[in-house]
């Protein structure tokens, strides 16, 4: 499958068949896909809670009562969902956590290269958390990174998925005790296997048009 294959046979799944399962070999690549993500300096500010049973399910689908219902069949009937967090502090000894974990994976070939590297991502930090005062929106915006990543690479695996944002986070961040472990829940991506009676997977894309999105820079 081609990238543009992928991108034009993703779309947002509005009912699962509950009888498919994906198989662990491709969930495995799912969660390398999680782990391996992009973020902003490296700093990979997440935390995945993933439920691959019916009664895990269920507990993720309390945070989809009520407002949110229309959300509960899929997490109900999707294969696995992943529960995406962020954490709720970048404090300096994350920071320091983060530069040992690169040094054991022989990410400075150098000692002055270690150095460097904390030295740039305490900036970029600093200018989040002391400058502009945004820090959990600078690391939510890294959580969206990964939750685009994955949506694409299930496509690869010609698996489907949808994200979902309509959920209760408070609910979940109860349910999980996120926050007392630093983190609050952001949203879940459901995965799993179209139904054939989901009206949305015959219906045509609608992109807003190549000239109003693109400007090409000439100089």
């Amino acid at each position: 499958m081609t990238l543009v294959e992928a991108v034009k046979r993703r779309y947002a799944t509005k009912k699962f068949d509950a009888n498919k399962r994906i198989s662990d070999s491709d969930f495995a690549q799912i969660k390398t896909l999680l782990r391996l993500s992009p973020s902003s300096v490296n700093s990979q500010p997440w935390h995945f809670v993933i439920a691959d049973n019916l009664d895990a399910k269920k507990r993720l689908a309390k945070g989809a009562q009520g407002v949110y219902s229309a959300n509960e069949p899929k997490i109900l009937d999707a294969s696995h969902v992943v529960l995406f967090c962020a954490k709720t502090e970048m404090s300096d000894e994350y920071l320091q956590h983060l530069l040992e974990n690169e040094d054991k994976n022989g990410r400075f070939p150098k000692p002055e290269a270690k150095e460097i590297a904390g030295k740039v991502r305490g900036f970029y930090a600093d200018l989040h958390r002391k400058n502009l005062n945004d820090t959990q929106s600078w690391m939510e915006k890294q959580v969206y990174l990964n939750i685009g990543t994955i949506l694409l690479g299930a496509s690869m695996l010609e698996i489907d998925a949808v994200p979902i944002e309509g959920v209760d986070v408070s609910v979940l961040n109860n349910e999980f005790e996120l926050i007392e472990k630093g983190y609050t829940a952001i949203a879940m991506v459901a995965l799993g296997y179209r139904h054939k009676e989901d009206f949305n997977s015959s219906l045509p894309k609608s992109r807003l048009p190549e000239e109003e999105v693109f400007t090409f820079l000439n100089h």
